[in-house]
């Protein structure tokens, strides 16, 4: 499979330039329908159109607008947009370099791949020698799509990716949350016995394990409607039950945890020896 680049620049890290190419790291997998016209089953068209002058509108005819009060819009255009774009704008301009530990999961966004380019391999090793040695990575401004994003640069696998990070500013607040259980007294007991279900839960990251069962099920579901089988159904979730004592249900989440662990440690030991 051919793998298009989608920017090109530079990581400028000091005084050294390293051109890049930027490639997506991720892709969706979630199964995607098509909305038909019900009677002939023709897929639907969205047509642009103007409320005002009763009429479709073509690409041509669109501007971007900011509606700075409500029904009142300030016009700006792309090149005014590129006019105030800052210097530099295709270069990853390196700002600092933190602890991965440091950063709260939260603040990533999107992740890129990133490659050499233009002979600039050995500049490009350096780098990622580098962050590996120090285990840190790298924080930095770039500008893409003519807005300014913090990112951050990382050793992964053999060699950079480049995870786009939210602001603080675009992290809400959990105070509309409301009663979040602050202050409600747990006894010791119960902490331990958490603390004891979590320890027995507790396994190395394998992403492979990982599956989406609910994508699964509607593939199935779709295969047998092409065939003509019968509608497969999905399997009926067991009862939570209610629960009616929290040690009680300590007490039975650590019997099913280390039962669950038994059944699975013979597949694991046929796994390492096949």
């Amino acid at each position: 499979m051919i793998v298009r680049s989608l920017w090109k620049g530079a990581i400028s890290f000091g005084l050294v330039h390293i051109p890049i190419k930027m490639f997506a790291a991720t892709e969706e997998k979630d199964v995607r329908f098509h909305l038909l016209h019900k009677e002939c089953h023709n897929p639907i068209q969205y047509q642009k159109r103007c409320p005002h002058c009763d009429r479709e509108v073509t690409p041509e005819e669109i501007v971007k607008g900011f509606e700075y009060d409500k029904g009142r819009y300030v016009i700006v255009t792309q090149e005014e947009l590129e006019g105030i774009a800052p210097e530099g704008s295709r270069a990853i301009d390196i700002q600092s370099f933190v602890n991965l530990k440091d950063i709260d999961p939260i603040y990533f966004a999107k992740t890129y791949y990133l490659s050499p380019d233009q002979h600039g391999q050995k500049a490009y090793a350096l780098l990622r020698n580098a962050l590996q040695q120090s285990d840190r990575l790298a924080l930095a401004r770039v500008i893409l799509r003519t807005k300014e994003a913090l990112v951050a640069l990382r050793v992964y696998g053999k060699g950079l990716a480049m995870h786009t990070m939210l602001y603080p500013e675009e992290i809400r607040s959990m105070e509309p949350l409301g009663d979040l259980g602050e202050g409600i007294d747990v006894s010791e007991k119960e902490q331990t016995m958490a603390v004891q279900l979590i320890e027995s839960l507790t396994e190395s990251f394998d992403p492979e394990k990982w599956q989406s069962e609910h994508r699964k099920r509607i593939r199935q579901f779709i295969d047998a409607k092409v065939q003509g089988q019968a509608i497969v159904e999905a399997p009926q979730a067991p009862a939570a039950g209610k629960v009616i004592d929290l040690m009680e249900a300590l007490k039975a989440s650590i019997q099913q945890a280390k039962t669950q662990q038994k059944a699975e440690t013979p597949k694991k030991a046929r796994r390492k020896t096949s």
